[in-house]
């Protein structure tokens, strides 16, 4: 068992949570990281990129000058590539950049950075988010008393808890995201992480 540091919403220190030495304690394995992160990059590219060649670009249709007896170069088409103009040779078509990473190769990668935070000191656990209501006041008072005000956090809260979900979308800085959305770019895109105890038993559950 890997122990993870435990807070309550004031910042008081709690009773350290024990975590899953087989998500939260392995060697870290740099290169599932990069793949995925990769994957997930590549995955939301528009790929809407476009040029024209030589027989899209409009006019061009007859030959500029005769063949011979002009002195200069013979030419077909004045949307030739090497007119002002004309098409481009070799440019980029819109394409799809997307590329499958294997399901076993995307949960080592997030055990992987789950327990390069925890060896990094850069992941805390928050016994329970109790917002009564929606309240962004309430979840900056929370990340003050954490320690964690004006940094880059990634907050994960329960599968079903909207009350703290929208208390800290508003916030600047703040990525916050529910269980069941946990990827890897997420994991390791801030400076701190933070976790409530219902969402370190969904992610034991599913990476387990």
């Amino acid at each position: 068992m890997t122990s993870l540091k435990t807070f309550d919403m004031a910042g008081k220190k709690k009773t350290a949570t024990k975590g899953n030495a087989e998500i939260f304690g392995i060697e870290p394995n740099t290169y599932a990281m990069h793949t995925v992160v990769r994957s997930q990059l590549a995955s939301i590219r528009s790929g809407s990129h476009s040029t024209k060649n030589r027989s899209m670009v409009r006019g061009g249709g007859a030959k500029p000058w005769r063949q011979k007896g002009t002195g200069r170069a013979r030419q077909g088409t004045i949307r030739a590539p090497q007119w002002v103009g004309g098409g481009v040779v070799f440019g980029p078509s819109p394409r799809n950049y997307a590329f499958k990473v294997p399901n076993k190769v995307i949960k080592l990668a997030m055990r992987s950075a789950l327990s390069a935070k925890v060896a990094d000191e850069q992941l805390i656990v928050v016994n329970k988010f109790d917002f009564e209501k929606p309240s962004t006041k309430a979840g900056l008072e929370m990340l003050k008393g954490l320690g964690l005000e004006g940094q880059k956090v990634t907050v994960v809260v329960g599968k079903e808890d909207d009350n703290a979900y929208l208390s800290l979308r508003n916030i600047e800085r703040v990525r916050v995201i529910f269980a069941f959305e946990v990827n890897t770019y997420d994991l390791i895109d801030n400076k701190m992480l933070v976790l409530c105890t219902e969402a370190v038993e969904f992610i034991e559950e599913v990476l387990g």
